[in-house]
């Protein structure tokens, strides 16, 4: 079949079409139709232990914290510390004693140890 054929058959009209009145009611069939609003509720009031809970969760994480510091540091001993540092005291005492009778102000040591000799 030619197309020429097919208009004459089918024409030129158009097949679809709204039944008559349709528009005049849709607004009230589709707002029908929908389901109706559910009814929000108020939120509710946290309780006491609902406030503090978190409260009470960080300070439990920070006495672990503190435990496991504690644990870990357990084979510090006060006593050998306290012998370093009597060293390091003499050693500064010793460069201090040097650097009085050096005869040299702060400038002309900051030149001395910051120059690069490399004779």
């Amino acid at each position: 079949m030619t197309e020429d054929n097919l208009l004459k058959r089918i024409g030129k009209e158009n097949p679809f079409r709204v039944p008559e009145g349709y528009f005049e009611s849709f607004a009230s069939e589709v707002m029908n139709n929908l389901p109706e609003k559910e009814k929000v509720e108020a939120p509710r009031k946290p309780t006491t232990w609902e406030k503090v809970r978190p409260l009470l969760y960080m300070a439990a994480m920070f006495v672990g914290a503190m435990l496991i510091i504690r644990v870990a540091s357990s084979h510090y001993t006060p006593g050998a510390d306290a012998a370093a540092d009597e060293e390091i005291d003499r050693e500064v005492e010793y460069i201090d004693m040097a650097m009085e009778s050096s005869m040299m102000d702060d400038y002309s040591l900051y030149v001395y140890l910051t120059t690069d000799d490399e004779e």
